[in-house]
């Protein structure tokens, strides 16, 4: 079979890259002429666990390729996907779709009127764009043999090729049986491991995405509220999330207190699902007071550094380590970095700070930071050192090193990453979240 894939953001790159792994043609086109320059010489333009290795394997067996030429790309293929950015529309928070109505209307100036073709929104989108999408194709050029279906993504940050070639479940919302047939022979692959495949209409598959999402950051966020809750009431939080996360019918993940959500989905599509419930009259209030909640939490997180810091930090140092949303990214969209650093510089503190893979882009969207080469460069000299990020090489560091490396042994953990008492026991006065401090 022969695909196109319509964008090289991270779930277009991703997607094909593990198509091309099933044995697909996949040809990724994107406008970006220096993007595609660089994927073709091998470098991939996001940080991804094991990206670039499938990248590479595909591109040598031919199976995977890159171009700007979208006309010469979708010639012969049996599906076009259409997994460009639909990022929160400036002004109302309405998921921009922009992108997605233009690339529908360049693939159908190039299609080939004698071949079927199943057009496939990847992106994610509110309910009604797949309909609008056929609109635009039907309008744009009559003639076309064509359907349009919705196969919304499931991939974590850090963890894509892993979500990709053994999901959860893959959802597909199409309503002809050629269509549906085209998409089972794409996943076939995963139809031969019992890969749960959910059919549905293209209203419904478009709605599970952003339900799913939505009901993720509510469990975070509901957490968060609960580990506040810890904190007044002498409770330990990892304790309470235990103890629920046990019963089935919750489930232990997503139960983990932290500085709240971000990245490049939950932010976006809960504000997206609350505009579109609001806008038809069935409003989403559950989704509404997690986004407000959320908005808030990330803005407080700087006030735990300054109480730990004896209520000021003007004219002190604070070590940052990890500013990305999450480990294993290189992602900063709506990181809780980018509403604690910022108030702390405001509040007169200088900010020295290391993220394994996140401090290219950040230094663009934090100017003032004094960016270190490692973690334990970022922790000398401080008055107050936070971590912000779980990434993995913070959860072992040498503890007498930090302890001597800081004018005050006092270390603020935003994620949770250390035990109390052997912090307390290494000299350190320790702050955590939903969690009794340890002096």
């Amino acid at each position: 079979m022969r695909i196109a894939v319509i964008g090289t953001g991270y779930v277009g790159l991703v997607s094909g890259a593990c198509f091309s792994e099933f044995g697909v043609t996949t040809v990724c086109v994107d406008k970006d002429a220096s993007k595609i320059e660089r994927l073709n010489r091998g470098e991939i333009p996001i940080f991804e666990p094991g990206l670039d290795d499938l990248v590479a394997k595909n591109a040598k067996a031919g199976r995977l390729s890159f171009t700007t030429d979208l006309a010469a790309a979708v010639k012969g293929v049996d599906a076009v996907f259409i997994a460009v950015g639909t990022p929160s529309r400036r002004g109302d928070g309405h998921a921009d779709l922009s992108y997605v109505y233009a690339a529908a209307q360049e693939v159908a100036l190039a299609l080939d009127p004698d071949r079927y073709t199943v057009i496939v929104t990847k992106s994610t989108v509110p309910v009604g764009t797949g309909r609008e999408v056929a609109r635009i194709i039907g309008e744009t050029r009559s003639g076309l043999d064509f359907d349009v279906c919705s196969n919304p993504e499931f991939l974590r940050e850090g963890a894509a090729i892993a979500d990709f070639m053994r999901p959860d479940r893959v959802v597909i919302g199409a309503e002809s049986d050629r269509a549906r047939a085209v998409m089972k022979a794409l996943y076939r692959p995963l139809y031969l491991i019992e890969t749960p495949i959910v059919m549905t209409s293209l209203e419904t598959s478009e709605l599970i995405k952003y339900a799913a999402n939505t009901f993720l950051a509510t469990k975070i966020t509901f957490i968060n509220e609960v580990a506040d809750l810890c904190e007044k009431v002498g409770a330990n939080v990892h304790d309470v999330a235990k103890g629920i996360g046990l019963d089935g019918r919750i489930g232990r993940k997503f139960l983990h207190a932290g500085a709240g959500y971000g990245g490049s989905c939950f932010p976006k599509d809960t504000l997206a699902l609350a505009r579109t419930a609001a806008d038809v009259g069935s409003p989403l209030r559950i989704v509404e007071t997690v986004i407000d909640i959320n908005d808030k939490r990330k803005k407080s997180m700087a006030g735990r550094i300054v109480a730990a810091a004896n209520g000021t930090v003007e004219g002190k140092r604070i070590g940052i380590l990890g500013v990305t949303f999450k480990p294993n990214t290189d992602d900063m969209r709506d990181a809780p970095s980018l509403d604690i650093i910022p108030e702390l510089q405001r509040l007169g503190a200088t900010v020295q700070a290391y993220d394994p893979a996140g401090m290219q882009e950040a230094e663009h969207l934090l100017p003032g930071v004094v960016w270190c080469a490692d973690a334990y460069a970022a922790i000398q000299d401080t008055d107050v050192l936070a971590i912000i990020t779980e990434w993995n090489e913070f959860r072992a560091l040498d503890l007498d090193r930090v302890r001597r490396s800081m004018k005050a042994p006092v270390l603020v953990d935003l994620r949770n990453i250390y035990n109390p008492d052997d912090m307390s026991a290494a000299g350190f006065t320790y702050t955590s979240i939903g969690r009794p401090a340890r002096r």
